[in-house]
Parts: structure tokens; sequence; C-alpha cells
């Protein structure tokens, strides 16, 4: 004859009054709290982000190869060209080269960085040395301007390690190389004007070249662009100047 065990399990968390009072009297411990499950929290519906223009701009390069064969962008014509279009633009972007700041090189570094730079990239060299406040302020320049045309290399050598003996008297000077050739030197500071300022640095280097490059994707470096842009600069600032000279001036009254 089988031998059957019952085991009578109450609901969780119940009590009975005997125990309760046992535990009044401290002879048991507190009755722990009744279980319940987490809230329901419903995943996110990824489908119910709204496809469109924004939706595209938001996608990294691989996700948007990922997206080739989605049946909502094949529904879709104006995404589906986008889609195109945005990787289009994001390869191109890859393929330019950025700096971004003004790069600190060596004297065995130099036929490296400058002289084996590649054809469509522009280097611009500022030959200094510490402690002359005429340096300090070209180089201020140098670094707006690396940070404005991320696609024009800005390298800075100590003018003795570039070339043995160099005079200080000629500090600064700013060497302009394109395919492994000096294409442009100006020597001192006075070469960019009665005050040097990032604009009037920039005026010069462009010049006769199309040293600068911002370095926008599906855009060719534009001399006229340029310069364009740094007679707004120019105008915008000295029409700042003035107002806050208005300004000083009312305010003195």
């Amino acid at each position: 004859m089988a031998d059957y065990h019952f085991v009578y399990k109450d609901v969780e968390g119940a009590s009975t009054q005997w125990d309760d009072i046992q535990r009044k009297l401290g002879n048991l411990p507190a009755k722990p709290p009744a279980f319940k499950p987490p809230a329901f929290t419903p995943a996110e519906d990824h489908d119910s982000v709204p496809k469109d223009k924004d939706w595209i701009d938001s996608k990294t390069e691989d996700q948007l190869e990922d997206l080739e064969d989605d049946p909502d962008l094949d529904d879709d014509r104006f995404l589906h060209e986008y889609r195109k279009k945005r990787l289009a633009e994001m390869r191109e972007a890859a393929k330019v080269r950025r700096y971004g700041s003004v790069i600190p090189i060596s004297g065995s570094d130099f036929v490296r960085e400058v002289s084996q730079a590649p054809p469509d990239v522009w280097v611009v060299v500022i030959l200094f040395k510490d402690g002359y406040p005429e340096c300090g302020i070209l180089l201020q320049c140098l670094e707006e301007l690396a940070t404005r045309y991320p696609a024009t290399k800005f390298v800075k050598i100590i003018s003795t390690d570039c070339i043995p003996n160099y005079p200080d008297r000629n500090l600064p000077t700013l060497l302009v190389y394109n395919n492994g050739a000096v294409k442009a030197n100006y020597v001192g500071l006075h070469s960019f004007g009665r005050r040097c300022t990032p604009e009037g640095v920039a005026f010069v280097l462009c010049q006769s070249d199309p040293v600068l490059n911002d370095g926008q994707a599906g855009s060719e470096p534009s001399r006229k662009a340029v310069l364009d842009g740094v007679r707004q600069r120019l105008i915008e600032k000295v029409v700042k100047d003035h107002e806050d000279d208005e300004d000083d001036g009312s305010s003195s009254d």
C-alpha cells in the first residue's frame, strides 16, 4: 500500500492569530512582507519611432548600410533616396583628412609630416621659439584657423630644429607647402598687417592659393570662398568693435 504524505501550504504571507500574539511578545521574528511581482513595463516598440529625415540623420554609417533591405524604405521613395545621399556624404567625409590643431613636430619629423604630406593637403609650418611674444600671437591665430579649417595641416617646429642657426630676428616665420614644394613664406609678424588676427592671417595665406580648406564633404578648396568669408568676418568684427565703443562712451556720460 502506497504511503502518501500531504503537505499543506497556506497562502503566502498568511499568519495565524497565535503567531501574531507570539510576534508581539517577541517570541517569533517579524513576518516577512508578502511577495509582490515587479510592475509590468512594456518593451520599447522600435517600430513606433517615426521613420523620417531626422530618423535617417540619427543613424551611423553602419546602421544606414543595414537599412539597405528595409522594406519600409523601399515603400518610401524619399527616405530610400535620402538614405543613399546620407551614406554617400558620410563616405565622402571619411576620405577627407582632418587635423584640427597645430601639431608640434621635431626636425626628424619634417620630411614625413611636411615634405611627404599627401599632394591634396596644404601644410602651414610656423618656425618659432618659446619666450617670443610675437611667436605666441601668431600661434594663437593659427590655433583658431586650424580649428576652423581642419583639412589644412598646421604644424609648429622650433626654428633651429628646422634650420640650424636660423636667426631669431626672423621669428616667427611661416612656410606654406603643397605637394612637397614651398609655395610661400612669410618672415616676421608684420607680414600679416598692423594687427595680427586670424582673419588677417587667413587673408594673406589665401591671396594666391587655396591654402585653407574646411573639409566639408563634397566641396573643393575655394580661395574665393575663404576670402569672402574672411571679409565678412572682418566687417562683422569692425561693426561689433564700433558698437562696443559706442556703448562704452554712453556709459561714461
